[in-house]
């Protein structure tokens, strides 16, 4: 019999609160209609059951603990992540508490090195980062569950088995009751980085662990600093090692230090060791104040993948598929694009309106994402923590003529997480008409975002549909024909198509043929997406482009869109 913790954990800033366990109605007899199960609570394991209620699919989601996790681990939120978290419908808390920025400096030996200017323009909604503590993500992500009925999220449920078959798995479950089992279509392993499915099915990953350890400490202080990520090398209470600085909302800030080779984990969270270092710290940045600790951890940096995320009817998606550095806010925001581009297809899948081959384009995708990730992430983790003394006299080297020269100082810049382009998916179609563009996004690439007015924004529209986009640009009366016969066969496909016309006449087209018509600011969108009158663009219901055309027609829209959804299913009547 499985006992969760019962206490609400300790916080100087954040009241947990203890989510009731209810007793499994498959304990008695009864059954869920849920096809699907999220194993895991966390962020990842949230948002993919929201991202999948958008399409209509049920989720049993299990969390073995009662509360929501302790500290503020992924603390910073990466402006592909917000836009994510848009699309889903839950940003608006987030961005309510968490902090904006786009601005990071490094220093060495107490000199400033490098600014890090994270990319930001005025057709940008949010900030390039935000930094807000997993409590709160959580928080927000577990209201969200509770509101929406297609949503079933079990507390104190843990997983000590599983199997599986072509026609489903079986979970056996712990909970406070006992043990039961627990029969679904398709199960999603979201249970982080000690992933219990991924030990039950002996999957191995690869990659690289490196040598050395972190103390993440959260610290409350009164800190007179701006909200900035802040890198120091070599300061002097730490000589050969870095810090990390991170300020958070609700008076919080986060210090990461490298421990001494020489040191345990058990050494270094004793308050007479710990206490000082975070002194130290305090001294560096000027600041003589109070502080309050709020939680420590240790961890180690990895670049590590599974070579697949599916596995018969299993899904890995987050930490349980792959293990990613802190540096470059990797790890959770590479966990979000995994879960939304999970979400679509599983649903697509379990919908019946792709075949099951859809969910092995999930894998190829995201394991590509993972591993270009993991070769960045190795740079800056061989950067940040120099695997031998070779590295670190080169690393050495370049921070100190970053002291005087500049043509060295973009070696210091933490290559930080940003949206995968899929150029080489076999979503994508028609190659030749990508590549008449000379701007604008190409195939595989991440919608752009467009400022259409005065605190409105293209995705603010865009993200009110649910499934494909079509985005027809009018505005030549002969084009416009071309489009109405697109958009009329579009929208009669057997999986839903939002369908958005752009331009000065795009209300006329949209009466009748278009769910969204933009006729405001339209010059602004045409212009970064190098559209004419009659340009088409298809985006997957991840929003990424899947075919575009200067010009075309309904049998090859058609053909892109059967080929991104995987199915060769006839029109609807």
């Amino acid at each position: 019999m499985y006992l969760p913790l019962a206490e609400p954990r300790s916080s100087v800033f954040y009241q947990y609160r203890i989510h009731p366990y209810r007793r499994a109605p498959e304990m008695d007899g009864g059954r869920s209609n849920a096809p699907v199960v999220i194993a895991g609570a966390g962020p990842i394991g949230m948002a993919t059951a929201i991202d999948l209620a958008r399409f209509g699919v049920p989720t049993i989601v299990l969390e073995q603990e009662l509360q929501v996790s302790h500290g503020s681990r992924a603390t910073a939120l990466t402006r592909r992540s917000v836009e994510i978290l848009q699309q889903i419908g839950v940003a608006e808390r987030f961005i309510a508490k968490g902090l904006p920025w786009q601005l990071g400096r490094s220093y060495f030996r107490g000199q400033e090195v490098y600014q890090m200017v994270l990319p930001h323009d005025e057709n940008d909604r949010f900030l390039p980062c935000l930094n807000l503590e997993q409590q709160y993500m959580e928080e927000y992500l577990v209201e969200a569950c509770e509101a929406n009925p297609l949503i079933d999220l079990r507390w104190g449920q843990k997983v000590i088995g599983a199997s599986q078959d072509n026609a489903g798995v079986t979970l056996r479950l712990d909970t406070p009751d006992g043990e039961y089992d627990l029969i679904v279509d398709w199960v999603v392993a979201a249970d982080g980085g000690r992933s219990v499915l991924r030990k039950i099915f002996d999957l191995q990953m690869e990659g690289r662990s490196y040598a050395g350890s972190f103390v993440i400490a959260d610290i409350k202080a009164n800190i007179d600093l701006p909200t900035e990520r802040l890198c120091f090398f070599e300061p002097d209470w730490n000589p050969g090692s870095n810090v990390l600085i991170h300020r958070q909302p609700d008076g919080i800030w986060r210090v990461d230090f490298r421990l001494p080779d020489n040191e345990t984990v058990a050494q270094a969270l004793e308050p007479q060791q710990l206490a000082p270092r975070i002194n130290a710290v305090l001294e560096m940045l000027h600041q003589k104040t109070e502080w309050q600790l709020d939680w420590t951890a240790v961890y180690s940096a990895s670049t590590l993948t599974l070579p697949n995320y599916v596995h018969g009817r299993v899904l890995f998606t987050g930490d349980a598929a792959h293990l990613l550095p802190i540096f470059g806010v990797r790890g959770a925001n590479t966990g979000l694009q995994d879960a939304n581009n999970l979400a679509w297809k599983l649903a697509f899948v379990v919908q019946g309106w792709s075949d099951r081959a859809l969910l092995e384009s999930y894998s190829d995708e995201r394991v590509e994402a993972a591993r270009e990730i993991c070769a960045e992430g190795g740079r800056s983790t061989r950067f940040m923590t120099p695997p031998s003394k070779g590295f670190r006299l080169m690393r050495d080297a370049a921070l100190s003529f970053a002291l005087s020269e500049d043509f060295l100082k973009d070696l210091l810049h933490w290559r930080t997480s940003r949206p995968h382009n899929y150029l080489t998916s076999h979503l994508n179609s028609f190659p030749e008409a990508d590549r008449a563009f000379s701007g604008g996004i190409a195939c595989g690439g991440p919608v752009r975002n467009v400022k259409l007015g005065e605190g409105d924004f293209l995705l603010d529209r865009v993200d009110a549909g649910v499934g494909f986009h079509l985005i027809a640009f009018a505005g030549d009366r002969r084009a416009d024909e071309d489009l109405v016969r697109i958009l009329d066969q579009a929208g009669r496909m057997e999986f839903p198509v939002v369908r958005v016309a752009v331009g000065a006449r795009a209300a006329e087209i949209a009466a009748d043929q278009a769910e969204l018509a933009i006729t405001d600011s339209w010059e602004r969108v045409a212009a970064i997406y190098d559209a004419a009158p009659g340009t088409i663009y298809l985006l997957r219901p991840d929003l990424h482009v899947c075919a575009r055309w200067r010009a075309t027609n309904a049998d090859e829209v058609t053909q892109a869109l059967r080929n991104a959804a995987m199915t060769q299913q006839r029109l609807q009547p």
